[in-house]
């Protein structure tokens, strides 16, 4: 089993390598259809990596990701299952490229909205907007009622 690569992007700015030593692969008989192959051949995959332990992570992408991916995790394991594929070979191949998205989206940092001040052209409609229904309002008035 080869390194698992995590492209870059933010938050990885030069990519992640998760080390083959900390993945666990297992492999068990996929459900469904498939002919008489499917009771002989152990092709659904499931990887898992244990994200408190990982050396591919610095502490703020590993809390990040831990906090992110809180449901997926069983204690701190997290464990990506494939069976969409008839071969094992491409299951690996699936279930290794859905960790490394997962990792990747995980680790990204969260992008805080910048204030920005409202537009004049957009207090303009929004002051006449507000005058308009004031003129409305006050035309319901009795004829006589006058503030």
């Amino acid at each position: 089993m080869e390194d698992l690569h995590v492209p870059s992007g933010p938050g990885a700015p030069r990519g992640l390598w998760v080390p083959a030593s900390e993945l666990v692969e297992q492999f068990s008989r996929a459900s469904g259809p498939g002919g008489q192959g499917v009771n002989t051949t152990d092709s659904r995959v499931q990887l898992s990596l244990d994200l408190a332990t990982t050396s591919a992570l610095n502490d703020t992408q590993r809390m990040r990701a831990l906090d992110r991916l809180a449901p997926k995790l069983a204690a701190t394991v997290l464990t990506i299952s494939a069976s969409e594929h008839r071969s094992q070979r491409q299951n690996r191949v699936a279930a290794r490229e859905r960790l490394a998205e997962l990792l990747r989206e995980a680790i990204m940092p969260s992008v805080m909205r910048r204030a920005t001040r409202p537009t004049r052209g957009s207090q303009r409609r929004r002051l006449d907007g507000k005058r308009r229904r004031s003129e409305t309002k006050s035309a319901r008035r009795r004829p006589g009622d006058q503030d």
